[in-house]
C-alpha cells in the first residue's frame, strides 16, 4: 500500500493504526498487518478496562456509551415534536443554531464534511468561473478523501505548500496561477493542529481577496481555535465568505457537518447535497447528539485547551526527567487542545509499550494509535478532554517517566 493510500485508509477516523516495519518481519513471522490488527485490539481493550485515561477518541467507547450521550435529551429539544424528514424539524432548528453561532445568514446540515466541502468549493466555482482551489498539501482533502476534489466534484486542487505550517500571505499572493478559491484548515490537524495568529490570519485572508478569491475554511475544529485567536466562533468565521464545521471533531457527535455562509450559497448548496445522496431521511440522532455537543461540550473547550498546555509541559518535563532521547511535544505550547508526541523508535516498539502500560497498570497515557513518519521516528496525537482535567502535572510526569522506562527497556 502507498503512503497516500494508507493515509487515506482513516479518512475523518481520529483513529491511527500503527504500522509496523514489514523489513523487520523474518520467515514465518506474523504478517505485519496482523500485528497490528492485534495490537489495536489489545488497546481498545486497554482503554476500555484503564482505571485512568488520559485521553480516547469516543469510538473506542461500547455502543451503549455512545447511546449514553443522548441522556436528558428532552433538555436539548422537544422531543414530542414530530421526527424529522429530509432535513425539516430538529434538523432545520440545528441549522438556525449554527447558523447564529457563527454569524452567517445560513447554515446547512451534512451527513459528512467531505462532501460539505465539495459542494461548497464546486458552488463558489460556478461563480468565480475558476475550478483551482489553492490549499495545504497536508489538508484533509489532500490527504484523506481519495481524491474526491478532482475525480468527484471537477475541482482542482493546488497546493501552495507541503511544509508542516499554516500557509503564509506572501504564498498566497505569489502563487503562480490563478484560482477562484482559496481553502485554509484551522486548525491544520496532519501538521500537528497548528494555527496562524489572527495578524497573520488576516493577512492571508486579505491576499487572497487581492486576487479575487474567494476563501472557505475547513473549520472542522473551528470550535476549538478561540482561545489561540482570542476571538468568538462568529468573529473567526467572518473573515471567511465560507465556512464548514463537524460535529464529532470537537465536539464528541455521532457525525456530521455544517455548511454556513450566504443564504443564495447555502441554498444552491442544498441542492447539490441532495444531487450528491446527501438528503437523508431522518437524521434525529445524529443531530440530538450535535445539539447536546454544541450544548455540553462546546462551553468546555477552553477548558480543554489551556489544560493541554499543561500536560504538554509535563509530558516534556517527564521524558526529560527519565532520559528519554530526543522527545518531542509539537507545537510545545498546543495551540488547541490536541497535539502530537513525537519519538525516536519504531512506532511498533512505541505502540507495544503504550498498550503494556494499560495492560498492567490500569493508567492509558496514550490512546491512540502511532504512525511512521521517517525511519526510527514515531508521532502520535494526545487530546485532553474531560478525563484529561482529572490529570495533574505530576500525574502526567509519573506516567510519563513509567512509559519511558517500559520503552527503554
Amino acid at each position: 500500500m502507498s503512503d497516500a493510500a494508507g493515509r487515506n485508509e482513516r479518512a475523518e477516523e481520529p483513529e491511527q493504526p500503527e504500522q509496523p516495519d514489514e523489513a523487520a518481519q523474518g520467515e514465518g513471522a506474523e504478517p505485519p498487518g496482523e500485528r497490528a490488527r492485534r495490537l489495536r485490539e489489545r488497546r481498545v481493550a486497554a482503554h476500555r478496562g484503564a482505571r485512568r485515561v488520559l485521553a480516547g477518541p469516543g469510538f473506542s467507547t461500547s455502543l451503549r456509551e455512545r447511546l449514553a450521550l443522548l441522556d436528558r435529551a428532552d433538555e436539548l429539544y422537544d422531543l414530542d415534536e414530530a421526527s424529522d424528514m429530509y432535513g425539516n424539524g430538529i434538523v432545520a432548528a440545528l441549522e438556525e443554531k449554527v447558523a447564529g453561532l457563527l454569524g452567517t445568514e445560513a447554515a446547512a446540515f451534512f451527513p459528512t464534511g467531505t462532501m460539505a466541502q465539495q459542494v461548497a468549493l464546486r458552488c463558489w466555482a460556478g461563480r468565480t468561473g475558476n475550478p483551482v482551489v489553492a490549499l495545504h498539501g497536508l489538508s484533509h482533502p489532500e490527504l484523506h478523501e481519495r481524491g474526491a476534489f478532482s475525480r468527484v466534484s471537477g475541482l482542482r486542487p493546488a497546493r501552495l505548500t507541503d511544509e508542516p505550517r499554516q500557509p503564509t500571505a506572501e504564498e498566497v499572493r505569489d502563487f503562480e496561477e490563478p484560482f477562484g478559491a482559496l481553502m485554509l484548515e484551522l486548525p491544520l490537524r496532519d501538521a500537528g493542529f497548528v494555527l496562524p495568529t489572527w495578524e497573520q490570519l488576516t493577512e492571508t485572508v486579505e491576499a487572497a481577496r487581492e486576487r479575487d478569491a474567494v476563501v472557505h475554511f475547513d473549520g472542522a475544529r473551528l470550535w476549538e481555535t478561540t482561545v489561540h485567536f482570542g476571538r468568538t466562533p462568529a468573529e473567526i468565521a467572518g473573515l471567511a465568505d465560507s465556512v464548514y464545521v463537524s460535529f464529532y471533531k470537537s465536539l464528541k457527535g455521532y457525525g456530521g457537518a455544517a455548511l454556513a455562509g450566504p443564504r443564495t450559497l447555502v441554498e444552491e448548496a442544498r441542492a447539490w447535497r441532495h444531487r450528491y445522496g446527501g438528503a437523508v431521511f431522518q437524521q434525529f440522532p445524529t443531530v440530538l447528539s450535535a445539539l447536546a455537543g454544541l450544548e455540553r461540550e462546546l462551553p468546555r473547550l477552553p477548558e480543554y485547551v489551556a489544560h493541554a498546555r499543561v500536560v504538554a509541559a509535563a509530558l516534556r518535563e517527564g521524558f526529560a526527567a527519565a532520559g528519554l532521547p530526543w522527545a518531542r511535544v509539537h507545537p510545545e505550547t498546543p495551540h488547541t487542545h490536541e497535539f502530537q508526541v513525537w519519538l525516536p523508535y519504531d512506532a511498533e516498539v512505541v505502540g507495544e509499550a503504550a498498550v503494556r502500560q494499560g495492560e498492567e497498570t490500569g493508567t492509558l497515557l496514550f490512546s491512540r494509535g502511532w504512525q511512521t513518519p521517517g525511519p526510527g521516528l514515531a508521532v502520535t496525537e494526545v487530546g485532553v478532554e474531560a478525563a484529561g482535567l482529572r490529570w495533574t502535572a505530576d500525574d502526567v510526569r509519573a506516567a510519563a517517566a513509567d512509559f519511558a522506562a517500559r520503552l527503554k527497556g
